[in-house]
């Protein structure tokens, strides 16, 4: 009955944090994470609501918590936590397997002290940054969090880039991902002036300004462009 009770109370802090990380969730969702019934985590949510947690249901999307309900007394910029989510990718990396559940740990916390928007924008950059390998060598570019920024909020970028043939030329281009190879940081964006899906690494641009103007997002997946393109 202890044992049953523990896990409970247990599996209800979690809940929280799990509230706290992301924007929505679905009872089906937390029932498949917790290993219970959808029913159980009725009761469960019935019972944070109860003591007085201020849960939201959003007909036919799930749960989401109240607006600027924060338990720890943190704030951070945008331009934080998205470094903090490019080094959750880089960490991922990392061959030990408790290094990497302890950072993952760190990091769900971290986010359930973010507003509804950075956090919307933090979770859209996790699924837009890919790091294939995490070499030693040193990078060049200044670009990366304005990139960043580019591409969570969809605004237009213009920048100046030099190819491998040495060609300058200026781009406005729509910033859709951020990868990082052996050698070099890539983004990934749709080029105006190309009219395609084009990569452009980080150390050959030259000079970048993030425009007012924004663009309408695409709807794909990073996994899908490369499953199309690849």
């Amino acid at each position: 009955m202890y044992d049953t009770e523990t896990k409970r109370i247990s599996r209800l802090t979690a809940i929280l944090t799990q509230l706290q990380t992301k924007r929505i969730l679905t009872a089906t969702e937390l029932a498949d994470k917790f290993s219970v019934s959808v029913r159980t985590i009725y009761r469960d949510i019935r019972t944070l609501e109860q003591a007085g947690v201020p849960i939201v249901t959003e007909d036919g999307k799930g749960y989401t918590l109240m607006e600027h309900y924060r338990l720890p007394p943190v704030t951070f910029t945008e331009s934080e936590a998205n470094a903090l989510i490019t080094a959750e990718q880089l960490i991922l990396k990392n061959k030990d397997t408790s290094f990497i559940k302890a950072y993952s740990e760190a990091i769900a916390k971290i986010k359930t002290v973010l507003k509804h928007s950075v956090k919307d924008k933090a979770n859209l950059l996790s699924e837009r940054v890919q790091i294939i390998q995490n070499a030693d060598n040193e990078r060049t570019s200044g670009h990366l969090s304005a990139l960043q920024f580019a591409l969570t909020n969809y605004h237009l970028t213009e920048i100046t880039y030099t190819n491998e043939a040495n060609k300058t030329t200026n781009r406005t281009v729509e910033p859709f991902a951020i990868l990082s190879t052996q050698e070099n940081w890539l983004l990934l964006a749709w080029c105006r002036l190309r009219n395609e899906f084009r990569f452009f690494r980080l150390d050959r641009i030259k000079k970048s300004e993030v425009l007012t103007e924004k663009f309408i997002p695409h709807e794909i997946t990073l996994q899908e462009y490369f499953e199309q393109y690849y």
